[in-house]
């Protein structure tokens, strides 16, 4: 049986999931919106790996003796910069993300849950890569903008 504390923090992690999965949906619609449907098609799929998350944080708490709870989830922002302010604004997301799934962790660890620890520490290390992809799309995304100067140096250069 799990601990009232740590149903309580996992249901506020699933719905901390939820808005993600919501506020990648809204970036997905931005980029589709101004064209770039790549960089859509990539948000859609972060949007769903994060109700994947959540859908894993329930079950999971159901399977030892929880209830998993659907709570209200807030307004997540509509309007968005250039592509490099999004993927920055994901990575920052991303390092919150990792935060809170840390002091998850720090609960389940100072309720002696070792079965939660372990379940969470696929968590932990998921967001290590979550972190590293958002940071190389934006360093990419940024460079490319880059490149795109260079191109044209190197055009006029050939005069």
């Amino acid at each position: 049986m799990i601990s009232e504390k740590l149903q309580k923090a996992l249901n506020e992690q699933i719905t901390a999931e939820m808005w993600s999965a919501n506020l990648y949906l809204s970036m997905s619609f931005y980029f589709e919106k101004e064209g770039f449907n790549g960089f859509a098609h990539w948000m859609k799929k972060q949007s769903q790996e994060e109700m994947d998350h959540a859908y894993q944080m329930a079950s999971y708490l159901i399977k030892r003796g929880g209830t998993a709870l659907v709570d209200k989830i807030d307004v997540v922002p509509t309007g968005w910069g250039n592509p490099l302010e999004v993927f920055k604004h994901v990575y920052d997301h991303e390092c919150h993300v990792s935060k809170l799934i840390n002091d998850l962790l720090e609960t389940a660890q100072a309720e002696k849950d070792y079965a939660t620890q372990s379940f969470l520490w696929e968590f932990v290390k998921e967001q290590i890569e979550e972190e590293a992809t958002a940071q190389e799309i934006a360093d990419r995304v940024e460079k490319a903008g880059n490149a795109g100067i260079f191109c044209i140096d190197s055009q006029l250069g050939e005069r």
